[in-house]
């Protein structure tokens, strides 16, 4: 197995933390509250052990936000980038904003997510698997 050292930050640089272990099930989700939070298209998210991840600096600059009675967000409250979440039906797993992340990882997307609620304007182009909701492997 390749050794793995991952770090990642937020915008202004007050969040930062490290990820020692594998980035499993990163799929780019269309939802409507992905895009939200992102204020994107869609966010590109995947799942880390929470034994494998560790903040540097800044785990007290983050807010959160319960955007369901089992997931909360975090975010940096100064410049509101979007780190990760955590979701109680998980709770080994922080599902974590790659576009926060500053090294070139090794693990690749597996597919495209709730494209049956992405934005009218994007037209999802590439070879990834396209899925109306969720990725038939997600269990």
């Amino acid at each position: 197995m390749t050794d793995r050292n991952y770090i990642g930050s937020c915008l202004c640089g007050k969040v930062q933390f490290k990820i020692t272990g594998e980035i499993k099930d990163i799929v780019c989700c269309h939802c409507s509250q992905c895009r939200k939070a992102q204020g994107s298209a869609y966010a590109t998210n995947g799942n880390v052990d929470s034994d494998e991840f560790r903040f540097i600096q800044g785990e007290h600059e983050l807010a959160a936000y319960q955007s369901t009675p089992k997931e909360t967000k975090y975010f940096c409250k100064y410049c509101g980038s979007p780190i990760f979440s955590k979701n109680t039906l998980a709770p080994k797993n922080i599902r974590i904003r790659l576009g926060t992340l500053e090294t070139d990882i090794i693990e690749k997307p597996i597919g495209h997510i709730f494209i049956g609620s992405k934005a009218n304007w994007e037209d999802i182009e590439g070879k990834l698997p396209q899925y109306k909701e969720y990725e038939p492997s997600r269990k």
